[in-house]
């Protein structure tokens, strides 16, 4: 295949071959509704979804809506959720989350983006996941593997996640672009590694910019002789040979003989 020219070509053969290697993609926190990914999405700062999805039957178990998680009492939340790091800062997030779903929103959760991102621990990367996942609304979350793999691809040069997302929103229909940001996810773990890409078995690897370039960068660092470290050569330490201090009285001494 010819390698396409432009972003938008490049962005719609990237599309079709992830949905060739990943036709069924899912979301991999844990949830029953709105609510339960809403709160799943904060508790995943910082931490693996497995953990998350560790934690999350407990707390939905004791706080089952926003109602009841607006009324937790925080050592008690803080206690469910320790083992996902953070869990003060997490804690003050969802039960304020909660607060305000109840109060600003009549305890639903809110579909619009500009009304979730006011929402205590709510930022437009959580907001997006929450419109794409749970209500099927058009949502491009971008997380660090979005990122690193948009601009290995070329689609982007941006390095802020919004101005990736703005980007990328232009290159990815509306109804795609949940499904497109849970593929990069899928393949940012399984083949495009942060720092040493799998290029020999990616699908993306005959449309990527950046396929392969990454093994001659390290094999050029490798030979480069700046690179080498010079070993510096000891030199033996010198004996100096110092003639016996004579009494004054004493006869003088033989001279000490260099071939003796």
């Amino acid at each position: 295949m010819a390698r396409p020219r432009g972003a938008k070509a490049r962005a719609d053969a990237v599309r079709r071959l992830l949905v060739e290697e990943y036709p069924e993609v899912c979301c991999a926190l844990d949830h029953r509704n709105p609510y339960e990914l809403l709160t799943a999405t904060i508790l995943s700062a910082q931490t693996t979804d497995v953990r998350v999805n560790m934690v999350t039957p407990a707390l939905f178990a004791r706080y089952p809506t926003p109602s009841d998680l607006a009324a937790a009492d925080p050592a008690d939340v803080e206690e469910i959720i320790k083992s996902t790091g953070f869990f003060r800062a997490k804690t003050r997030s969802i039960i304020g989350m909660a607060q305000a779903v109840e109060s600003r929103f009549g305890g639903e959760v809110p579909s619009a983006l500009e009304d979730l991102v006011t929402l205590p621990g709510t930022g437009r990367k959580t907001g997006n996941v929450v419109r794409a996942v749970a209500f099927g609304l058009p949502g491009l979350p971008v997380d660090t593997h979005v990122g690193r793999l948009s601009r290995r691809l070329k689609l982007t040069t941006e390095d802020d996640p919004v101005k990736v997302e703005l980007d990328l929103n232009g290159l990815v229909p509306p109804e795609e672009r949940g499904d497109f940001s849970l593929r990069l996810i899928e393949h940012g773990r399984r083949v495009c590694f942060a720092r040493s890409p799998n290029c020999a078995g990616c699908v993306l690897a005959e449309v990527c910019p950046s396929a392969f370039t990454f093994e001659r960068a390290a094999k050029t660092k490798a030979v480069n002789p700046a690179n080498v470290k010079k070993t510096a050569t000891k030199k033996a330490p010198v004996k100096k040979v110092v003639a016996p201090r004579q009494r004054p009285d004493a006869a003088p001494t033989a001279p000490l003989d260099p071939g003796g």
